[in-house]
């Protein structure tokens, strides 16, 4: 997952992103996790709740373009209110995407790693040796 600002700036590295589209991969979410590397993306998705979570989560609604609607942070316990106009949520820990610099209006563009690596050439960025 890339973020980019409203000029279409990368704002950050890749983030590992998990995609939950299935009922199933929803419903679970981050139940049962004690951290997250990454993100989850639930999809569609309107709101969510953190009933059973062990750790708390930052949650970011997004449009049907991926655009961020709003981003709230969530204790364990906590019922979530529905975006009207939300498509999708953006779960993560506690705290990760302030440092992601995500923000309401910052775009999110899901990419196959191989994907991510070719932008980079073609920015001029070398690409990274695993």
């Amino acid at each position: 997952m890339l973020l980019r600002s409203e000029t279409g700036e990368s704002l950050t590295a890749p983030v590992p992103l998990e995609i939950a589209a299935s009922y199933r991969a929803r419903t679970r979410g981050l139940l049962g996790r004690d951290s997250v590397d990454g993100a989850l993306l639930l999809s569609p998705a309107s709101g969510v709740h953190t009933f059973g979570m062990r750790i708390p989560i930052d949650v970011a609604y997004l449009d049907r373009r991926l655009t961020v609607l709003a981003v709230r942070t969530m204790p364990p316990g906590r019922l979530g209110l529905p975006r009207l106009r939300a498509r999708h949520v953006l779960e993560a820990e506690a705290g990760a995407m302030a440092g992601w610099g995500l923000r309401a209006g910052v775009r999110v563009d899901v990419y196959v790693e191989a994907e991510v690596a070719v932008e980079r050439e073609c920015d001029g960025e070398p690409e990274e040796t695993p």
